[in-house]
C-alpha cells in the first residue's frame, strides 16, 4: 500500500489539493536548511520534493539549475542529503520526496540509495532521466516500499500514459509544459486540454501538476484537473532574491490557501 496516495486521498477527501513544495537539498544555506524546510511545513506545505544537487540536471531550468551549483558549492552530498531527511521527517508524518538524477543514484548504489532512503523516513523518489523503457532495467534487482513516481508530459501518448501509470506509485507527475521547469505567465487552451486529457487516463494513481505553476491563481487554474500541484522554481527564486526567508513562507502560505 502506497503511503503517499493513501496521505494524498486523506487531505482530497478534506476538500483540498495538495501542495508540493520543490527544494534544493543545501541551497540557500546549508547550516540552516533543516530549519527552513521545516518552515516550509509549517507555512503550509503538505509534501517536501527534495531536489539532490546534480551538476548536469537536465530537466531543470536556469532557476533551480543556479540553486543546485550553489548546494554543490555549499559541499553537499548525497549523505548530506540523507541526513537533511532524517531531520526534517523526525516528528511530521508530512513525506519527504526524493528527486536527483540517474548517474549519481547509480553511482552510490541502487540497493544502497534505497536502503539509506528508507531508513531515512524518505517516501517517494523521482528520476527525471530514467524513462519507462528503463524503468524495469533500472530498478531490476531492488526491493524496497519507497513509491517511485513517473512523470508525463504533453507529448505523452494515450497508451503510454497508461503504462506510466501503471508503473507509478504514489502519484502520477503530469508536466504541465513542454522543456525545463521555470515560472511560467500564463497557460494556453492547448495546456489545460492535455492535461484534462491526462487525467482522465489516470486510474491507479493520484496526479499531481508541475512545471511553470509558480502563483495562487495558477493552483486555481490547475485544481479542477489534478489531486495536487509541485511548485518549485518560484520558490527557488524567491529564495534567491532574499536573504530573509519571510517572502518566501509568506508565497507557500498563499499557495496553500488556494489549493483549499
Amino acid at each position: 500500500m502506497s503511503f503517499i496516495k493513501n496521505y494524498i486521498e486523506g487531505i482530497n477527501n478534506n476538500a483540498r489539493k495538495v501542495l508540493s513544495i520543490f527544494l534544493t537539498a543545501g541551497f540557500p544555506n546549508k547550516n540552516n536548511f533543516v530549519d527552513l524546510a521545516k518552515r516550509v511545513f509549517d507555512s503550509g506545505a503538505d509534501m517536501i520534493e527534495l531536489g539532490i544537487p546534480f551538476s548536469d540536471p537536465l530537466a531543470d531550468g536556469p532557476i533551480i539549475q543556479a540553486s543546485s551549483k550553489i548546494a554543490l558549492d555549499n559541499g553537499i552530498k548525497l549523505k548530506d542529503v540523507f541526513s537533511f531527511s532524517e531531520a526534517i521527517t523526525s516528528g511530521t508524518d508530512k513525506p519527504v520526496i526524493l528527486m536527483g538524477y540517474a548517474n549519481p543514484i547509480r553511482k552510490y548504489g541502487i540497493e544502497n540509495f534505497f536502503r539509506d532512503a528508507n531508513s531515512c523516513g524518505v517516501k517517494g523518489l523521482i528520476i527525471p532521466d530514467v524513462p519507462l523503457e528503463e524503468y524495469d532495467f533500472f530498478f531490476e534487482s531492488s526491493t524496497h516500499s519507497i513509491d517511485v513516481i513517473l512523470l508525463t508530459t504533453p507529448a505523452s501518448s494515450k497508451e503510454r500514459i497508461k503504462a506510466i501509470d501503471e508503473k507509478s506509485s504514489g502519484f502520477v507527475y503530469c508536466v504541465s509544459i513542454t522543456g525545463t521547469t521555470g515560472v511560467k505567465e500564463n497557460f494556453s487552451d492547448e495546456v489545460i486540454s492535455n492535461i484534462s486529457r491526462t487525467r482522465s487516463l489516470i486510474k491507479k494513481n493520484k496526479m499531481l501538476i508541475g512545471f511553470g505553476v509558480s502563483k495562487p491563481e495558477d493552483v486555481k487554474t490547475f485544481s479542477p484537473y489534478c489531486d495536487g500541484v509541485i511548485v518549485g522554481s518560484a520558490v527557488i527564486k524567491s529564495l534567491l532574491n532574499n536573504d530573509n526567508y519571510d517572502t518566501t513562507l509568506r508565497l507557500i502560505s498563499q499557495l496553500s490557501q488556494a489549493c483549499e
